[in-house]
């Protein structure tokens, strides 16, 4: 399994003890790679440095674990915004399983579904993914 962060994902999970941060930790062990491209890095840096500058320690330290791939899916033709166009092409090039996002507003329809072999998945549906491999939440 070969899971593409988007920037929402990297950016919640920079808070230590965030349930997003909990389950990037399950997904860094239970996965084969946590992937994100260049531009979803940056994104999440960013809106780190200009809304939450004290979680940039954090911010570093999941980087540290993140595969980076500038791979990118030229012949992508679905309905998303400009701006998230992006993160699914990178998804698709890197040649990911899973995409993880949590933009509920332009991938929400998307939710489950596979394109160009890549599920779209919530953190919950990730949660359930993981489970089936073994992980345990500690309560």
């Amino acid at each position: 399994m070969r899971i593409f962060l988007d920037a929402n994902i990297l950016f919640s999970a920079s808070i230590d003890g965030s349930a997003t941060r909990l389950l990037l930790d399950a997904a860094l062990r239970y996965a084969d790679e946590c992937i994100t491209s260049p531009h979803a890095y940056e994104e999440a840096r960013r809106n780190i440095e200009a809304k939450r500058p004290g979680q940039s320690a954090g911010f570093k330290e999941i980087s540290k674990n993140i595969v980076f791939c500038n791979a990118f899916y030229t012949d992508l033709s679905i309905d998303l915004p400009q701006q998230d166009i992006p993160v699914l092409a990178g998804a698709i090039g890197a040649q990911c399983t899973h995409l993880w996002t949590g933009d509920k507003e332009h991938f929400g329809p998307l939710y489950g579904k596979t394109i160009q072999g890549v599920q779209v998945v919530s953190g919950i549906m990730l949660a359930d993914i993981l489970m089936d491999l073994g992980w345990r939440p500690i309560p």
